[in-house]
C-alpha cells in the first residue's frame, strides 16, 4: 500500500491511529498541535475538547477500558505536555496503552527560541515504554512502533513529539510497513511436567488473578480451570469480574485493605499451590510482599514479563499466555477434592461480616444502595481515597472491566473521566462515577464537558470535607490534625450549575430517588451523599 501523495506526516499518524481501532482523542489544543488536530478529524478520529490535560488522559483510559483500543492524549507545547506527567505515569504504572501526541518547537528554532521550549522526550522518557521525535519519512513507521510497543507484553503509553514543520511536511511516496503481531506462547518440557504434577497433588489449590489476565482475555480459561479442581481465586481490583464476583469460588479483590487482608492472606498461607494467573503485583501494597514461602509451598507464575518486580518468588514461572497456559497444565489432569474442610465458605463469610454496612447510614450503605439500584451490567469508576477501598471490597463485577480504577499509581481526580470516556463510548449504558469531595474539586470542571458531550453519567460523591485516608493514618500516627480539613461546598449547586442536575442526600431513601432520577435525566446527575467524618474507621 503507497501513501497518498497529498499526505501531511500528521495525516500518516490520525490514519494508522484510525486503523488500529482509535475513533476518539482527547486533549487540550495550542498552535503547535493544530495539524495533529485536523489529520486526526480527517482520519475519522473525533477531537475532543477537555479542560485539562490530565482529565483527558483519563478519558482516553475510559475509552480504552471499554473498547480494548489505544486510548489518544494530545497535548500542545511546554505547559500543556507537562499538565500530562500524571495521567501518563499512571498509564505506565497501570498497564494502559496510550499514545501521546505532543507539538513541539522545531529543532532548528529552539536553537534560538526559548519560550515554552523544554525537552518533552526527556520529560517522558521514564514515564512511557518508548519516546519518539517524528520525522516526515519515518511517519508511518514510528506511528507503528508506537501501537506496537503500547500494546505490546504489559501495555504502556508511548509518546511521539511532533515538530511544527514536520506535521505539515509531505513525507513523500514510502512504503507503509505494519509489523505482525507475535503469537501467544504456550509452555512445554519438563516445567509443564512438573506444573501438571502439583496440580495433580495439590488439596489446597489458590489462584490470584490479575491484570494480564485481562490483557489475555482469559476469563472463561480460568472459570473453567476453578471449576474443574474446584480452585478459589481471588483477584486484583482491576481484575475484579473477569469471572463473574457471585461465583461460589470467588473470594473477591484485594490489593488495598489491610482488613481484607486479615482473612485473605492466612488463606494464602494455607495453600499447598498458589497460581499467580496474570498477576501483576504492581496493584499490591507492602502487605503482599513475599506473601508465601517459596521454599514449602509450590508457585506457579504466569505473566506477560519476566519478573523484575521481586515482590515474590515463584518455583515456576512461565512467560507465557494465562489463558493458553491454564488449559495445557490442566489438560488430562485427574481431578481430585480440595478445600474439604469448608476454609473457603469460613472466608467469604468472614470478609462478608467484615464489609458489612452500617445499619443506618454511611459509606458501605451508599455503596450497597448502588450497586442494588443499578443494572447488573452497570460500569464503575472510584476515584483514591478511602472510599475506593472501601467500595473496591463491596463492589460487586459480573464482567471484565466492571470498576475502573487507577489501582497501581492510586492517582486522584481519575474517577470523574475515567466515567466520561466510559459513557461517550456506550452512551446508552448505566455509567457511575464514584469520588471524594476531594477528587471531585480537582476535576469538577470536566463536568461542562459531560454537558457539552450530551453524556448521562452519575457522578456520586462522598461529601466529608476531609482527606479520610489520610487523616486516619495521621491519627493512627498519633499525630496533630494538619491539611486534611477543608470546607463543605454545595456538589448538587454545582451539578446544576454546569449544565446537568444536582442532587443532595442524607439517607438512603433520598438516594434511591436521586438515583431512579438519575436513570431518566436527559443529563448527567450529581448526587452529594453526606457522611460523617470518621465515617470510614474500622472499615478499611
Amino acid at each position: 500500500m503507497k501513501s497518498n501523495p497529498n499526505d501531511r506526516s500528521a495525516d500518516l499518524v490520525a490514519r494508522r491511529l484510525y486503523e488500529a481501532g482509535c475513533r476518539y482523542a482527547f486533549g487540550m489544543p495550542g498552535g503547535e498541535v493544530l495539524t495533529i488536530v485536523d489529520a486526526l478529524e480527517k482520519a475519522g478520529i473525533q477531537f475532543v475538547l477537555c479542560k485539562h490535560e490530565n482529565s483527558a488522559g483519563f478519558m482516553a483510559e475510559g475509552v480504552h477500558h471499554l473498547t480494548g483500543v489505544p486510548g489518544v492524549l494530545v497535548a500542545t507545547v511546554g505547559p500543556g505536555a507537562v499538565n500530562g506527567v500524571n495521567v501518563v505515569a499512571n498509564a505506565e504504572q497501570d498497564r494502559v496503552p496510550l499514545i501521546v501526541l505532543t507539538g513541539c518547537v522545531d529543532a532548528t528554532e529552539a536553537l534560538t527560541y526559548t519560550h515554552q521550549v523544554i525537552d518533552h522526550q526527556a520529560v517522558f522518557a521514564s514515564i512511557t515504554k518508548a519516546t519518539f521525535c517524528l520525522t516526515a519519512k519515518g511517519a508511518d513507521i514510528i506511528a507503528d512502533k508506537a501501537l506496537a510497543i503500547a500494546t505490546d507484553g504489559r501495555s504502556g503509553p508511548v509518546h511521539i513529539d511532533v515538530p511544527i514543520s514536520v506535521a505539515d511536511e509531505k513525507p513523500g511516496t514510502i512504503d507503509l510497513r505494519r509489523r505482525r503481531a507475535p503469537s501467544p506462547s504456550v509452555p512445554t518440557g519438563p516445567d509443564l511436567d512438573l506444573a501438571r504434577t502439583w496440580l495433580t497433588e495439590s488439596v489446597k489449590p489458590v489462584m490470584i488473578v490479575g491484570l494480564d489476565a485481562l490483557k489475555d482475555e482469559a476469563g472463561s480459561s480460568i472459570l473453567k480451570f476453578c471449576e474443574t479442581f474446584n480452585v478459589p481465586f481471588i483477584t486484583t481490583y482491576k481484575a475484579k469480574g473477569i469471572v463473574p464476583e457471585d461465583h461460589a469460588l470467588c473470594l473477591g479483590g484485594a490489593g488495598l485493605s489491610p482488613l481484607n487482608d486479615q482473612t485473605l492472606l492466612p488463606f494464602v498461607e494455607a495453600a499447598d499451590l498458589v497460581i499467580c494467573a496474570g498477576y501483576d503485583p504492581i496493584e499490591m501494597r507492602a502487605g503482599w510482599c513475599d506473601a508465601w514461602d517459596v521454599e514449602t509451598t509450590n508457585i506457579i507464575d504466569i505473566s506477560a514479563e519476566a519478573n523484575t518486580h521481586y515482590m515474590h518468588q515463584s518455583g515456576l514461572h512461565f512467560v507465557t499466555d494465562v489463558g493458553l497456559t491454564l488449559r495445557k497444565i490442566s489438560d488430562g489432569v485427574i481431578t481430585r477434592d480440595t478445600w474439604t474442610d469448608g476454609a473457603i465458605v469460613i472466608a467469604q463469610a468472614k470478609l462478608n461480616a467484615d464489609f458489612a454496612a452500617e445499619e443506618v447510614w454511611g459509606p458501605g450503605v451508599i455503596i450497597e444502595t448502588c450497586r442494588a439500584n443499578l443494572p447488573r451490567e452497570t460500569v464503575a469508576t472510584v476515584d483514591s481515597g478511602a472510599h475506593r477501598i472501601l467500595l473496591s471490597q463491596k463492589w460487586q463485577c459480573f464482567e471484565p472491566r466492571g470498576l475502573l480504577q487507577s489501582s497501581a499509581l492510586c492517582t486522584m481526580g481519575c474517577a470523574v473521566p475515567l466515567a466520561m470516556g466510559a459513557s461517550l463510548v456506550h452512551p446508552d449504558r448505566t455509567v457511575v462515577s464514584f469520588s471524594g469531595d476531594a477528587g471531585m474539586l480537582m476535576v469538577g470542571g470536566e463536568l461542562s464537558t459531560a454537558s457539552e458531550l450530551g453524556l448521562k453519567t452519575i457522578f456520586v460523591v462522598f461529601v466529608d470535607a476531609c482527606l479520610s485516608l489520610i487523616e486516619l493514618k495521621q491519627r493512627q500516627r498519633q499525630m496533630k490534625n494538619a491539611g486534611v480539613d477543608f470546607g463543605r461546598h454545595d456538589f448538587e449547586a454545582l451539578g446544576n450549575s454546569l449544565g446537568g442536575a444536582g442532587h443532595t442526600v442524607t439517607s438512603k431513601t433520598e438516594l434511591v430517588a436521586a438515583l431512579s432520577a438519575a436513570r431518566t435525566c436527559d443529563t448527567f446527575t450529581v448526587i452529594a451523599a453526606i457522611i460523617d467524618q470518621g465515617a470510614y474507621d474500622g472499615r478499611i
